[in-house]
């Protein structure tokens, strides 16, 4: 047996009969795995101790490349980075030009990014390819999973050109004719190449040009035109886009270039795919039909999310349909903020979480969260408030656009994200509301499991709930009740993982082979830049030992006492069962209040 040193209170594992069968420990950290590993013998000089380390979080010492680095062979100090693993809010940065070298990716992503955004609407499609490769890249260095979220570009409904290049200028209360003919518009007429749009406009219906700054009311129809009358005024130049707040358009959710781009996604393996310009539930129906033609054989289905922008969402139960049939939610307050009043966004906003949350989906909020640091280095005080609001309804991530794409200040503003998420969730307010707002649990034994494990780590003021999880229904289970501490989700599909990193407290962990089991060399186990986890027999000590690793890598963990609530189900490989609860301390299942048994 080797020496184990607990540098915390400079006190060695006092090994009185090395054939008994029970060690006593002051603070060594004696997981099971290491103790029955090929070693023997004490070691004969400090140079061969396995140095343990309980030291805080903040005295911890790492290596810049995200691998932990010490003095000596420390394989128990937590990541420099464990702050980033405890904030329980998401974050979700686009990528662009300011932000695509590996350099700037791996900044983002220290700062708090957990997903990125590929925005198909700009670039290549190789372009794209090259940045998922380089967050596999920065995903493998840190030993972490990182979601990458695939964005179609949907319809763009626009007008035609002028015969002026500088456009037109519309008065209030003139009439302006939208209609078929190619011919280039003047100040009385333009060509609306959209028929869909004629066909299911009725006379009093509202149609926004330009993002809204030209509103029109349809007062004639006829065929192939519609006569509007402008009543709110301003200036229309070439291509600018239309807005239909009052119909619901008899046209895909997907044009040729979107099908292209989602066959490219789904090749080359994004993890969630945004669909935009959803009207209404067969929207959704439809790309998950795509995506059963065309997902490769042997691929990982990605999860789909739909992004709210269109009023028609919220008529009947529509949104509720649209959630059910979703793996996750955005609410895209750009075209929304477009079609609807602005008063009324705030309210939709929180009808959407709600709904999100009552069904257990994780919902992201998007657009201009932090607008004015696309120029400037610090927020609005507005801004601030405005991301603060978002945390406080209960969202699970939210998201930069321009801001960490094309900002001068990428970094910073995912670092300005992570600050106010941290403050956010230390006021003892938002626990309260999370808590007030927890939807009833459902009649499950997997629900069951779940409550349990929230009000046992409660009792005990456990450092996390660790789930183990094959497609991530228990870890998304356990999110939907907003536990007080954060869950460690295990999976052996990396895939799962990476798709889990969307959802509210859950920290998604995944041995590199797949297997729950841990058979590794000592040296090996808390090697925390490059874990190993090779094939194991289906043994619960295993699965608790992985525990045990995973919150360790994370930093959720940093004394041997600190106690963690594990979730399971047996037998192992059922998706969805959770029927056992087993708390442990972090100095592994075979050790309780400072004693670890040797068998």
């Amino acid at each position: 047996m080797r020496l184990f040193v607990g540098i915390s209170t400079l006190a060695c594992l006092m090994v009185a009969d090395h054939s008994s069968s029970v060690i006593k420990s002051v603070d060594a950290f004696v997981p099971r795995s290491l103790q029955q590993q090929k070693y023997s013998g004490i070691p004969t000089s400090s140079e061969d101790a396995i140095v343990l380390s309980s030291t805080s979080v903040g005295e911890m010492e790492g290596a810049t490349n995200g691998a932990v680095g010490a003095t000596k062979k420390s394989v128990a100090s937590a990541p420099k980075i464990a702050q980033r693993w405890r904030k329980s809010t998401k974050q979700l940065a686009t990528l662009g030009p300011a932000s695509s070298d590996r350099a700037m990716i791996e900044k983002l992503f220290l700062a708090g990014a957990d997903i990125f955004r590929l925005n198909f609407s700009h670039g290549s499609q190789e372009q794209k390819k090259e940045l998922l490769d380089t967050i596999r890249s920065v995903e493998e260095q840190y030993s972490h999973p990182i979601a990458a979220l695939g964005d179609l570009q949907g319809p763009k409904l626009r007008v035609g050109e002028f015969s002026s290049e500088t456009g037109e200028m519309l008065e209030e209360g003139q009439i302006f004719r939208l209609d078929l003919d190619e011919a280039k518009g003047d100040n009385k007429r333009v060509m609306l190449p959209h028929p869909e749009i004629i066909e299911a406009s009725e006379v009093g219906h509202t149609l926004l040009l330009d993002d809204g700054k030209v509103k029109l009311s349809v007062s004639g129809k006829g065929e192939g035109y519609l006569d509007c009358t402008v009543e709110v005024g301003g200036k229309i130049s070439n291509r600018k886009g239309v807005n239909t707040p009052d119909s619901v358009l008899e046209i895909s959710p997907l044009t040729p270039k979107d099908r292209s781009d989602l066959e490219y996604m789904l090749k080359i393996g994004v993890d969630w795919v945004a669909l935009s310009f959803v009207q209404r539930p067969e929207d959704i129906e439809e790309v998950h039909a795509l995506i059963d033609v065309n997902l490769p054989a042997g691929a990982f289905r990605p999860h789909v999310m739909a992004k709210i922008e269109k009023p028609s969402c919220f008529e009947g139960d529509s949104l509720k349909k649209i959630v059910a049939l979703c793996d996750g939610i955005m609410v895209a307050r750009g075209d929304l903020g477009v079609e609807c009043a602005p008063e009324d966004v705030p309210l939709l906003q929180k009808e959407i979480i709600d709904e999100c949350r009552s069904q257990g989906k994780p919902v992201v909020v998007a657009t201009q969260m932090l607008e004015s640091m696309i120029e400037s280095p610090t927020p609005t005080r507005a801004e601030a408030s405005d991301v603060a609001t978002a945390i406080y309804d209960g969202a699970d991530a939210i998201m930069l656009s321009a801001e960490s794409a094309a900002g001068k200040y990428p970094e910073e503003s995912v670092a300005m994200q992570q600050r106010i998420i941290n403050r956010v969730e230390s006021d003892r307010h938002y626990q309260s509301m999370m808590n007030g707002s927890a939807p009833i649990p459902d009649s499950t034994p997997t629900d069951a499991i779940i409550v349990a494990a929230r009000q046992i780590a409660n009792t005990i003021g456990a450092k996390a709930i660790v789930c183990f999880t094959l497609g991530g229904t228990t870890a998304l289970r356990a999110s939907k009740k907003r536990p007080d501490v954060p869950i460690l989700a295990i999976s052996p599909f990396k895939e799962t993982a990476r798709q889990l990193v969307m959802s509210w407290g859950v920290y998604p962990d995944f041995p590199k082979t797949g297997s729950f089991g841990l058979e590794v060399d000592e040296e090996q186990v808390f090697d925390l830049s490059s874990p190993v986890v090779e094939e194991a027999s289906e043994d619960f000590d295993m699965v608790l030992r992985e525990a045990c690793r995973a919150a360790l890598a994370k930093g959720l963990v940093n004394d041997p006492n600190d106690l963690l609530v594990v979730t399971a189900g047996l037998p192992f490989g059922t998706p969805g069962a959770a029927n056992i609860i087993r708390v442990v301390p972090a100095a592994g299942p075979s050790c309780w209040d400072g004693i670890c048994r040797v068998d």
